[in-house]
């Protein structure tokens, strides 16, 4: 007689086989200020691009 996946799987397992999360969900970032370094990054990638496109495109 074979037993069902569940009686072979929990014969080993402990009554409480719950796992903490690794990576819990929501609750933000440990960091907030971080999005202020890619907004300022941002910023200055498109101060760069519009100095070179007047350096090349205008007289």
């Amino acid at each position: 007689m074979t037993d069902s996946d569940d009686d072979f799987y929990s014969r080993d397992r402990p009554a409480d086989a719950r796992l903490p999360e690794d990576r819990p969900r929501g609750g933000g970032t440990d960091n907030p200020e971080g999005g202020f370094r890619f907004l300022w990054v941002t910023v200055l990638v498109i101060f760069i691009l519009i100095a070179i496109f007047a350096v090349f495109m205008l007289p």
